[in-house]
């Protein structure tokens, strides 16, 4: 076979799994509309069709469907405009509902986010190791919790979403022997098969900081910044990556994973070593026991008191120089516009983290490139278990491009 052939086989094979489907060019354009009203606001008929240059025969058929499906809400009348007053139309905070999860080395979170991305309910358990006999009936009697409460509108919860980090065993041994030994035993555990057992519902899975990064792009500070890097400051940190307003996952789902990232060249009597080991939450919290202290102080604002700073600028320093290093670096492959900072830790601390990696990006060579701006992040610590909630909402009821194209 020569190289036009092959082209030509290629071509054929692609083809031959999609085609024109008009159900879902009608999704496409219904979940456009829903994301208009999403970004701006309640806006009347006129300027949904407007905005996503739909007809306007075609918004009135996909609103008065949506009305009748209880996802849109009709507002009052605007009065004292030129011609006839107009009907704004809103998203209906109870049109439908998601439920979030998120099993974490420290704590479990469980939320229910309704269909504006409102937390309902927020469940949290915290322990010292996350044993899986715990924690999977702890998100059992957790899911009851929720249907109980929600009722007969338990039938408009369209999925559970599951953020975890990727392997929870791994590297573990850096928080000490009894940790290592618990989280051992997820080794042969796999989260989202063990989630499945407890629901009916369908169940999505994420890495935890990509779950977080889904957060940020949603309803934080993603929608101003096309092209990102986000970092996430847990016990361990992590990140995810936008291009073009658009999640990246790679090929094996660990585009944005920047805590495995290496930070130094490995010389003859250098050690390299990855972000992990430098800008996570565990080497503070490490410190601070050493000192007698409680480790927990990293998650309240007590930390940043001036008592404590002989042991937490050491930390910031690092972690501010490795963080400069990392959007540096992602700025030279990628492009990016901004770095997004969030993270579990104390509110103060990651807001002396984001003014330190600004300040730490000056000592990183960047002739060529265009330097990204440090941001803090608008979501939170509970990112990641909002994150994981949104994923099957976002799945079935965000515009996506390639919905009215036939998969095999």
């Amino acid at each position: 076979m020569n190289f036009a052939t092959s082209l030509v086989g290629a071509a054929e094979a692609d083809w031959a799994v999609r085609g024109s489907n008009h159900i879902g060019m009608r999704q496409f354009n219904e979940r456009t509309v829903l994301q208009a009203i999403r970004l701006h606001g309640p806006l009347p008929k006129a300027d949904l069709s407007r905005l996503t240059q739909l007809s306007k025969q075609t918004v009135s058929i996909i609103v008065e469907r949506m009305l009748d499906e209880g996802l849109l809400l009709k507002l009052d009348r605007l009065r004292g405009g030129i011609g006839q007053p107009s009907v704004p139309l809103a998203l209906n905070p109870e049109g439908a509902y998601s439920i979030g999860v998120q099993i974490g080395r420290r704590s479990l979170e469980i939320v229910l986010v309704n269909f504006v991305g409102q937390i309902e309910r927020h469940l949290t358990h915290h322990y010292d190791t996350p044993q899986p006999e715990q924690v999977f009936p702890l998100v059992e009697h957790g899911l009851a919790q929720l249907r109980a409460g929600l009722g007969v509108q338990w039938d408009r919860v369209v999925g559970l979403g599951l953020a975890t980090p990727t392997s929870m065993h791994q590297w573990a041994d850096v928080l000490g022997p009894q940790t290592a030994q618990a989280l051992a035993q997820w080794a042969d555990v796999e989260p989202q098969t063990e989630m499945q057992k407890l629901t009916a519902l369908p169940v999505v899975f994420a890495r935890d900081t990509v779950a977080a990064c889904t957060a940020e792009l949603i309803l934080g500070k993603g929608q101003n910044w096309p092209n990102f890097l986000y970092v996430f400051v847990g016990t361990f940190v992590g990140g995810g990556l936008v291009l073009q307003g658009r999640l990246i996952h790679g090929s094996s789902g660990n585009a944005g994973a920047i805590g495995s990232l290496p930070l130094h060249l490995a010389g003859p009597s250098d050690r390299s070593c990855q972000l992990l080991e430098v800008a996570s939450a565990w080497q503070l919290e490490r410190t601070l026991k050493h000192h007698g202290l409680d480790p927990n102080l990293v998650f309240v604002d007590e930390i940043c008191a001036p008592v404590h700073q002989t042991l937490v600028q050491p930390w910031l320093a690092a972690s501010a120089s490795a963080l400069a290093m990392t959007a540096t670096a992602a700025s030279a492959l990628l492009d990016i516009d901004a770095l997004i900072v969030d993270g579990s830790i104390s509110a103060k601390l990651l807001d002396a983290l984001c003014v330190r990696t600004h300040t730490s990006m000056a000592d990183y060579p960047s002739a060529g490139l265009r330097v990204p701006t440090v941001v803090r992040g608008a979501v939170g610590m509970h990112a990641r278990a909002l994150g994981g909630a949104l994923l099957p909402l976002h799945g079935q009821f965000f515009p996506d491009k390639d919905i009215f194209l036939k998969q095999s």
